[in-house]
């Protein structure tokens, strides 16, 4: 590909390698993206993804950070679009479980402690993690009012962990989405 024939300025060429690196993550998993494919997707040299991510874990990394930006921007917009505590959680958890349905692979690598470490949040993940505990920390708090704050952390963990969980078995095959508004609602005692 010559220069004037290349889909990006030089500076812009990591959005592309991002962008193709979605492309292989959706078609074969996590397991199936290489930078040598994530290259000759993005028509470069296969020494490209290199300069920009240094090595696979790199492009991963990059990878999951735009896909907790989605995440959020998704989650966020559900709760904006909801009433009330219940409607607002119940919101954010199908959006949750949507995205996990819609986009599996980016999912997994979202949630794979090997490239996104829980424990040593860093730009990325630190501000979504410190998003969706505060969100489920004030919607526990409207649900529960009389809570002290270690109720509430104990409450918006099992909140969380359900919403994870269903998330995790939906978009794998084992449940079908319709069982997520129940469930939600049975967490929430909206439904029997």
């Amino acid at each position: 590909m010559s220069r004037s024939d290349a889909p990006y300025h030089h500076g812009r060429l990591a959005p592309v390698l991002e962008q193709a690196a979605l492309e292989v993550l959706a078609e074969r998993g996590t397991s199936g993206v290489s930078l040598r494919e994530v290259a000759r997707r993005a028509g470069v040299s296969h020494n490209a993804p290199y300069h920009h991510f240094g090595d696979r874990q790199g492009l991963l990394k990059s990878v999951a950070a735009r896909g907790l930006r989605d995440l959020l921007a998704a989650m966020t917009a559900a709760r904006d679009g909801a009433t009330g505590a219940r409607g607002r959680v119940a919101a954010v958890g199908l959006a949750y479980v949507d995205f996990a349905i819609d986009r599996p692979g980016l999912f997994d690598v979202i949630f794979d402690p090997e490239i996104c470490d829980p424990r040593e949040p860093n730009p990325v993940t630190g501000p979504f993690i410190e998003a969706t505990e505060a969100f489920l920390r004030e919607a526990v708090g409207e649900l529960v009012p009389d809570a002290d704050d270690a109720r509430v952390e104990e409450l918006a963990a099992a909140l969380w962990s359900l919403v994870h969980g269903l998330a995790v078995l939906v978009a794998a095959g084992h449940l079908p989405r319709e069982v997520v508004p129940g469930s939600l609602g049975s967490m929430l005692g909206l439904s029997a």
